[in-house]
């Protein structure tokens, strides 16, 4: 039975999420420092540094619960149909 692990994925899971989001909230304020749930407090060089970690999270999230996140491919034209 694999209980401890599964509430372990689901502990990670739960800490990745509240990192992300507390890394979208710094974002969107204008800020470059995250504090962690242990106290420590990071500083990012740049926003694109920050975009990156925000992505890096993202895809551990989605490695945990075997999403991805949704993405959507746009289809443009002129109003022209070439069919």
């Amino acid at each position: 039975m694999n209980v401890p692990d599964e509430q372990s994925a689901a502990d990670r899971l739960k800490r990745l999420q509240c990192a992300r989001r507390d890394m979208e909230e710094a974002r969107y304020s204008g800020a470059r420092r995250v504090r962690d749930q242990n106290g420590e407090e990071i500083e990012f060089r740049s926003d694109a540094e920050l975009a990156r970690a925000m992505v890096a999270l993202d895809r551990e999230i989605a490695a945990i619960t075997g999403r991805t996140r949704n993405a959507f491919t746009f289809r443009t034209s002129k109003g022209l149909d070439h069919a």
